[in-house]
C-alpha cells in the first residue's frame, strides 16, 4: 500500500470516527459526549479540535476492543472523554 493510500484510509477512518462522535452528541448517548463538548468549549477549544480529541478517545477504545477481543468498554470510553484534553496513553 502506498503512503497516499495509507493517508486516504486514515482520513476516511478519522471522518467516520468524528461522524460517530457527532452522532453521540446529537443523540445524547452517552451523555458524557455532550458534557465533554460543553466543558472543552467553555475552556476555549474550537469545536473541530474537540471533535478530533473525542474521536481519538473513541479510536483508542475501538482499537483496544479489537486487540483484546472484548466488547466496547463504555465506562473506560466515558472516563477517557472526561479526562480530555488529556488523551489516553
Amino acid at each position: 500500500m502506498s503512503d497516499i493510500e495509507d493517508n486516504e484510509d486514515q482520513a476516511f477512518a478519522e471522518e467516520r470516527l468524528i461522524e460517530a462522535v457527532e452522532n453521540q452528541i446529537a443523540a445524547g448517548e452517552p451523555a458524557t459526549a455532550l458534557a465533554t463538548l460543553n466543558k472543552l468549549t467553555l475552556v476555549g477549544y474550537e469545536r473541530e479540535e474537540i471533535l478530533q480529541l473525542m474521536a481519538q478517545v473513541l479510536a483508542y477504545e475501538v482499537n483496544s476492543m479489537l486487540e483484546t477481543d472484548q466488547p466496547f468498554n463504555l465506562q473506560r470510553y466515558e472516563l477517557g472523554l472526561r479526562s480530555l484534553p488529556e488523551l489516553p496513553e
